[in-house]
């Protein structure tokens, strides 16, 4: 994996992991390429793509996208499921805020997490539909 990134559907960066040595510079220049082109894309594309010589995995839950790059040997589905076990900090938040304890049932939060998954659906589908006409293509 050469670096995951964590961004808001407006965006903005939350979260940027790198496993290569890039300039600052060139890690904005990356950053801003690449959440411009995750964000132009439909919620029924596939999760997969080809951006410069790297393959990009990404996926939408709640409000962020989980994005990572990934050389071309390696595999997609792989990293799908390492995207998808990080979720678990998501549910996790449900449970605890601040370090104190804010649910207790498993009932409410998974409640929470079904709302959060839906009002994201409804969402991405009125987003799309209003903003995006077509598809910019990724390279």
């Amino acid at each position: 994996m050469q670096f995951m990134l964590l961004f808001s559907r407006q965006g903005k960066l939350r979260l940027q992991k790198w496993y290569v040595p890039l300039s600052n510079k060139e890690k904005k220049k990356i950053t801003r390429e690449l959440v411009q082109t995750v964000l132009a894309r439909k919620p029924k594309m596939c999760s997969f793509l080809e951006w410069r010589d790297l393959k990009i995995v990404y996926k939408r839950y709640a409000s962020l996208y989980f994005c990572c790059a990934i050389e071309d040997q390696d595999n997609e589905l792989i990293t799908l499921e390492i995207i998808h076990r990080y979720k678990a900090y998501f549910i996790l938040d449900e449970f605890l805020l601040g370090g104190e304890v804010q649910e207790t049932s498993k009932k409410n939060v998974l409640k929470a997490i079904e709302q959060a998954d839906l009002l994201q659906e409804k969402t991405q589908n009125m987003y799309h539909s209003k903003s995006f006409i077509g598809c910019k293509k990724a390279y």
